[in-house]
């Protein structure tokens, strides 16, 4: 009788954990829908719609700059949208960029069934692309991406490139950024649950881990890339940071932030991160001058 309860006990602690996991996948995909509205009024920013080849729609902002400058695409992180960008795009703005802001599918206005940590978000990052690239005929183009949005522009695998990618606070892999936030909470034991999270990609989001290695990408990205990451970021390590600096092609820069952890990093340090951003983007956008 003792043997039964403790199997019970057992049988039904399973049960409960797996449900528990399969609410968190259910979370952390459900679309981060929200309304936006206009712009704040010294973007002079005009709202845009533009669609994606699998009949989804991504929103965003479009506040020209000087003729010529050339162009930044803005990507924001997950469950965000593009308001976290306003402070770039006013840095950008300020320096005479054309700046788009979007919400990356299934994020604020735009439209998606899923959160994909990257995957279908490309879609809508490589129509963003093309939509700038229309309104600034030759003029060249550049993408900032912040965790989610970083990821999604590798994993976009635009044809042609950009002309410079700033990447902040990218993950590896799926595998190693879902493993990094369960350890940070639950200690070691959080490398041992994690597959249950991973599981579910399949059945929930018709991909697997291995559609979400940004670090692989890293290889044929042909383009000039900074890659910024906090040093005391739990959620990336600074470690990883490093090894998708290293898997990237030449030309490249790798800026560790001190002190910082899984944040904004312009929000943490303005004057350091336009000393770092700014001349990045002017050498190799230079030739729109």
């Amino acid at each position: 009788m003792k043997l039964s309860r403790i199997v019970f006990s057992l049988i039904t602690s399973t049960c409960v954990l797996a449900a528990a996991f399969i609410g968190a996948g259910e979370a952390l995909s459900r679309p981060a829908a929200r309304s936006i509205g206009e712009a704040p009024p010294d973007l002079h920013a005009a709202s845009v719609s533009i669609d994606v080849p699998s009949a989804s729609v991504v929103a965003g902002w479009l506040s020209k700059g000087v003729p010529g400058r050339g162009g930044v695409l803005l990507l924001h992180g997950v469950r965000s949208d593009r308001r976290q960008m306003i402070e770039r795009a006013r840095l950008l703005g300020r320096q005479g960029y054309t700046v788009l802001l979007i919400d990356l599918p299934a994020h604020g206005e735009s439209k998606g069934s899923r959160i994909t940590f990257g995957y279908k978000e490309g879609e809508g990052v490589n129509a963003a692309l093309a939509y700038l690239r229309r309104e600034l005929p030759g003029e060249p183009i550049a993408v900032l991406g912040v965790s989610l949005g970083a990821a999604a522009a590798v994993l976009a695998k635009a044809t042609p490139p950009p002309d410079a990618m700033i990447l902040e606070s990218m993950y590896p892999t799926i595998a190693e950024a879902v493993t990094d936030r369960l350890t940070r909470r639950l200690g070691p034991f959080g490398s041992v649950i994690a597959p249950l999270l991973l599981w579910q990609l399949p059945f929930r989001l018709g991909i697997t881990a291995d559609d979400l290695r940004p670090i692989e990408a890293m290889a044929s990205l042909h383009t000039p890339v900074l890659i910024a990451s906090g040093s005391n970021d739990r959620h990336t390590t600074l470690a990883e940071s490093k090894r998708i600096f290293d898997a990237a092609l030449q030309p490249k820069e790798f800026w560790p932030v001190e002190g910082a952890e899984h944040v904004d990093l312009y929000t943490y340090g303005p004057r350091e991160y336009e000393s770092r951003v700014l001349p990045f983007l002017a050498k190799y956008l230079a030739r729109g001058v």
